[in-house]
């Protein structure tokens, strides 16, 4: 009985323990939205047409839904051991011109982007192996 009181115990325990870890959980950055940098912010105009802001910032990430003439460019970076950066440029347009740029945030410091390498495994093929044409009338296989 005592063994069975002791290995129920010892089960229990470990079960309580094994829900608690010492060691963090992986977190990684998460940028969201339009990336907007500095030199996009100095590029706006009032007067500008519709289009030459599509052309300059790419499509807003939120158009207002009851005031069209409103557009927000808005990025969020959630560090991942760190705090939330967040930027916005809100545009305001008459007539499809703009009249009005709100600026919120610190645009004079380039917002961190990824490595050279991009997201995801590295798939092992060299840099000269990439730029190499395929051919594909050789066949693989005699």
């Amino acid at each position: 009985m005592q063994k069975l009181t002791r290995i129920v115990t010892l089960s229990v325990a470990l079960l309580m323990i094994s829900g608690c870890s010492y060691f963090g959980v992986y977190k990684r950055d998460l940028p969201q939205g339009n990336l907007v940098t500095e030199g996009m912010a100095e590029q706006l105009r009032p007067g500008m047409t519709r289009q030459q802001v599509v052309d300059l910032m790419g499509s807003p990430l939120l158009e207002a839904p009851f005031d069209a003439r409103q557009w927000d460019y808005v990025y969020r970076l959630d560090e991942a051991y760190g705090g939330v950066e967040q930027r916005r440029i809100t545009l305001t347009f008459d007539g499809g011109r703009v009249v009005q740029i709100e600026r919120e945030g610190d645009f004079s410091t380039a917002p961190p982007l990824g490595d050279e390498r991009g997201i995801g495994p590295d798939s092992g093929v060299a840099a000269d192996d990439q730029d190499a044409p395929i051919d594909n009338l050789t066949p693989d296989r005699p």
